[in-house]
């Protein structure tokens, strides 16, 4: 077993502010595994798929008071209980002494199972895909190729070979596991058809209106089922940074990247990644990275009308805006997109984040100072 030591960190930093962490993040991505390796030696695992713990669980208040004080309870895939918000309040309203986590394929808003969305008794932590760092320190994977083309799930990127049926059974299994039962959504054929289409498209920005005609599905349902995907942790969107007096920024639509850079290879048939296919890809890496130390509130693209455009952008402050490029090679870097950034927000530091970057240092490009890195891991 892997240690994931930086999320295992999270996890504890969390349990600081509030009893209850909510881990949250796709299936198969490691929920289980890192809920087993927190160091207490004083824990309850209760694996909420099986019938013998959703029988046990279904009088909260007989179960909490069973439980010994001051020991970690896990409730793992707790959305599949009737009613895990319940549950879940009770833990952070009469014992106190608990540390909770509790996992699940979603967040909890918007979903029909969570009448509570247990607003100031929990922390959200979403487990990424492995990150960049972690397979550098830990999985002793240092091809960037093969974590791009594999992904970042913990069985898919250790496998010997790429496995076609492992990512067409997982799709299946998210729509008839998470999909159905979560949001009640009935139309198989439609749902998957949008997804295949979000995966091909992955990193552009979102045009619902050709995404209707593509998939043959109305506007509306094409807004609500990427509700869903993202509520399932799915798609991640990331807003454009508007807020200058510019008319010449792009202000209105969001990008989509989906989750993992292994389904995006193996929806486009891809068995090798090529030279231009590399970028896109490292920029799924990144964003991985940024979510995973940064509230998602606080992480923008930004674009003008000329298509200057700068990668990443991260609120840092009220007026104060941190650039992130991402580029394979550090080498490709042009400044024009950030002289063009630091016009309208001058604030902020500007950072150029490649894998072939062996040690951190700075450039000076027309007064702006610039640090290149390999990650982002000790950066902010």
């Amino acid at each position: 077993m892997i240690e994931r030591r930086f999320w295992l960190y999270k996890i504890e930093q969390a349990w600081r502010n509030c009893s209850i962490v909510w881990l949250a993040g796709v299936r198969r991505v490691g929920k289980t595994t890192l809920a087993q390796m927190l160091s207490s030696p004083t824990f309850r695992y209760l694996n909420c798929d099986l019938p013998s713990v959703q029988r046990e669980l279904d009088d909260p208040e007989i179960f909490l008071d069973s439980v010994a004080r001051g020991i970690i309870v896990i409730f793992d895939e707790v959305h599949r209980l009737s009613d895990p918000s319940t549950l879940l309040k009770l833990a952070a309203d009469t014992r106190p002494d608990l540390r909770v986590l509790a996992t699940g394929s979603s967040t909890l808003v918007a979903t029909k199972k969570f009448r509570d969305s247990l607003s100031g008794r929990k922390r959200v932590i979403h487990l990424t895909p492995i990150l960049w760092s972690e397979c550098i320190s830990s999985f002793d994977v240092q091809d960037l190729d093969h974590r791009l083309l594999r992904g970042g799930l913990p069985q898919a990127l250790l496998a010997n070979d790429k496995d076609p049926e492992f990512f067409s059974e997982w799709i299946d299994s998210l729509y008839a596991r998470d999909i159905q039962e979560l949001f009640g959504i009935r139309n198989r054929v439609g749902f998957l058809s949008l997804l295949r289409l979000l995966l091909r498209q992955s990193g552009g920005q979102l045009d619902y209106t050709k995404l209707a005609r593509l998939t043959e599905l109305s506007r509306p349902t094409v807004k609500s089922y990427i509700e869903a995907l993202q509520i399932a942790c799915v798609v991640h969107l990331v807003p454009p940074l508007g807020g200058s007096s510019s008319s010449r920024e792009i202000v209105s639509r969001r990008k989509c990247y989906c989750f993992d850079s292994g389904f995006v290879t193996h929806e486009k048939g891809w068995d090798a990644i090529r030279v231009e296919d590399r970028g896109i890809l490292w920029e799924h890496l990144i964003l991985d990275a940024l979510l995973s130390r940064f509230r998602r509130e606080q992480v923008y693209y930004w674009r003008d009308k000329s298509d200057k455009e700068i990668d990443f952008v991260i609120r840092a402050r009220s007026n104060e805006y941190d650039a992130i490029e991402c580029r394979v090679d550090p080498d490709s870097f042009s400044s024009k997109s950030l002289a063009e950034f630091r016009a309208w927000y001058p604030e902020g530091k500007n950072f150029v984040v490649s894998p072939h970057t062996s040690r951190k240092y700075h450039r000076s490009f027309d007064s702006m100072k610039v640090t290149f890195l390999r990650d982002i891991k000790h950066t902010f």
